[in-house]
């Protein structure tokens, strides 16, 4: 029996080595070498050199002086990586209903000049409750909150918004984006 089981440890030990160290040593050093912003998870830093989020992972933004991302479906907290899910609430279901009105009415509320409708992505979560992304309109639509919170000219924020929208990933794939916790950093720096 010895004899028999022996060649199924050897097999569990090199197999174990081979994908359990050297696999992932490899993959490893080939990630940091190649792409280092990506491998060490796309982290954002503010002017002091901080780390303060990912470009990758939303944030949660409630002051008017800044731009607001899309709602998190995520639980116990908002944005939470640990916990990447949509709310999984269907358009007939009363309780997603009353969540977008309400984040409807915190928009108008926190603007109430604004006439325009306003773009669905900043009332509904993406699917993964994290998106750091909003929709050039999205952040059109909150240029003249955040002009008369910070006293900055609405020209000079509409540049600043165009300056840090994406355009499709290689001029095809995807929508024009916005990635809120880039353009508030710029905000931030700037102004």
């Amino acid at each position: 029996m010895i004899k028999h089981l022996q060649p199924a440890v050897i097999l569990f030990v090199i197999f174990t080595v081979l994908t359990g160290v050297v696999y992932p040593a490899i993959v490893t050093g080939l990630a940091q070498l190649l792409f280092p912003h990506q491998a060490n998870g796309s982290l954002m830093t503010d002017s002091n050199g901080k780390i303060i989020g990912s470009n990758l992972i939303g944030q949660p933004f409630s002051d008017p002086g800044h731009f607001w991302g899309r709602p998190s479906a995520t639980g116990p907290f908002p944005y939470n990586a640990g916990a990447s899910s949509g709310s999984n609430l269907g358009p007939t279901n009363p309780a997603l209903a009353e969540a977008v009105t309400a984040r409807i009415e915190a928009l108008k509320a926190a603007d109430p000049n604004h006439k325009a409708p306003v773009p669905v992505d900043l009332v509904t979560a993406s699917a993964s409750g994290l998106d750091p992304h909003i929709s050039p309109a999205a952040a059109e639509y909150q240029i003249n909150r955040v002009a008369k919170a910070r006293h900055i000219p609405v020209e000079k924020l509409r540049a600043l918004v165009e300056a840090n929208t994406e355009s499709r990933q290689w001029g095809m794939f995807g929508e024009p984006r916005v990635n809120v916790l880039a353009l508030n950093l710029a905000l931030d720096a700037n102004h």
